[in-house]
């Protein structure tokens, strides 16, 4: 490998140090273990991005991250493509707006804090693993650990070179911020704009901050052209836009979770655990496949590992099989839940639209997964009961315009 001597040996190591990184740092520092964290980037590090916590946040963070927010969000603005905007607005906030180089730097110094040694600059070149534990080379050295933990994004360098049989599908995203003047927000400080329609299998999105507004198009689909030619066409019909001078967009991945083609339900947790190899977060594809959420879902499943390898310090196949049921408890059955809601807007979106505006009371009701108060398993039924007298005529409605 890589790198000359090993270094010294940790309990864990952990690979990427943005939310379910520092997140799991932090957790498993605070619990005792030895913890190494490493990144080839240095915190704080700009990085366009929507920014968007949903405030279920609160439920599992401690208060102090409200220091790095920058807008709080209690409605949604939905259009089709730029036309018949639809207001719907909670009494409470159901997301919150945050700079990521400012909200990621918070976390990694909590693990500093928190007694995790973070070693930043320095990037991942090699990773390997045998009975005995796993060994990290970087540009500068080599590391020892029992378990790594894979927590370096959408394109993570652990589920390339431990996970190979591993789907690699990332949903294509374009976005750029548009830096405002005098608090002109639109469509407004604490509402934030979906639009349905702006791209095939896909939204626009425009994200209040507190100097800028995070403009963007995904499609969450395989395979897409032009992408670029959908953004520029989202920012043009967005009457809010006019007058912006908008900069190029910068391309991401949304690594938005899909279920495995012809795995069994026993098989599909085999997707996080390899041997002592463990994905958090992006790198895991805990993505809500619906709206692409994916900040709260990194800082939840770096919580689950910690708590289940700290439940099993000396054994880390309990730990990370524990880990393994922790997400098909928690986090697995409600994307399975919003992947179907996902499959019928994006594939009709007018019709999606249309009953958006005719069943305005379901989407509060998913207002109440996003604070938490409820969970997606929890909002199906009741809004299928709803939805399902009208559904058929919609359709094709939806049909015949397409």
């Amino acid at each position: 490998m890589a790198g000359g001597q090993v270094h010294t040996t940790y309990d864990v190591i952990i690979v990427g140090t943005g939310p379910a990184g520092s997140t799991a740092a932090a957790a498993l520092s605070r619990g005792g273990l030895a913890v190494l964290g490493l990144d080839k980037e240095t915190h704080p590090r700009y990085k366009v991005c929507g920014g968007g916590l949903s405030a279920r946040i609160e439920q599992v963070l401690d208060p102090g991250f409200q220091s790095v927010v920058e807008q709080s969000v209690n409605g949604v603005q939905f259009v089709y493509r730029g036309q018949d905007p639809l207001l719907i607005q909670s009494a409470q906030p159901i997301a919150y707006m945050v700079m990521r180089d400012r909200f990621d730097h918070y976390l990694v110094q909590e693990a500093i804090d928190a007694g995790a040694e973070i070693r930043t600059g320095d990037g991942v070149r090699e990773i390997k693993q045998d009975s005995g534990g796993v060994e990290v080379a970087t540009g500068t050295g080599r590391y020892r650990g029992k378990i790594v933990i894979g927590a370096d994004g959408a394109n993570s360098l652990v589920a390339r070179q431990l996970f190979p049989d591993r789907s690699q599908f990332r949903a294509p995203a374009l976005e750029s911020e548009v830096f405002i003047e005098d608090g002109r927000h639109y469509p407004g400080a604490t509402t934030i704009l979906v639009d349905v329609g702006a791209a095939r299998q896909g939204y626009g999105w425009i994200f209040p901050k507190r100097e800028c507004l995070s403009v963007g198009v995904g499609e969450f689909r395989r395979k897409t052209t032009s992408l670029r030619s959908t953004f520029d066409r989202f920012v043009k019909e967005e009457q809010g836009l006019t007058g912006w001078t908008v900069p190029r967009p910068v391309g991401h991945p949304i690594p938005a979770y899909a279920e495995p083609e012809g795995q069994q339900a026993d098989e599909r947790a085999s997707r996080f655990v390899v041997g002592r190899a463990v994905l958090v977060g992006d790198a895991g594809h805990l993505v809500d496949p619906l709206f692409g959420e994916g900040i709260y879902y990194a800082v939840r499943s770096g919580q689950l590992v910690a708590r289940a390898i700290l439940a099993h310090k000396d054994d880390h196949c309990l730990s990370l099989a524990a880990y393994e049921t922790a997400l098909e408890q928690e986090i697995l059955p409600d994307f399975r839940v919003t992947a179907r809601i996902a499959r019928v807007i994006y594939a009709f979106p007018r019709l999606g639209f249309k009953l958006l505006r005719r069943y305005q009371d379901v989407v509060q009701d998913y207002f109440e997964v996003l604070q938490g108060r409820i969970t997606a398993q929890q909002f199906l039924p009741n809004a299928k009961k709803r939805l399902k007298a009208s559904v058929n005529d919609l359709l094709l409605e939806a049909l015949h315009l397409r």
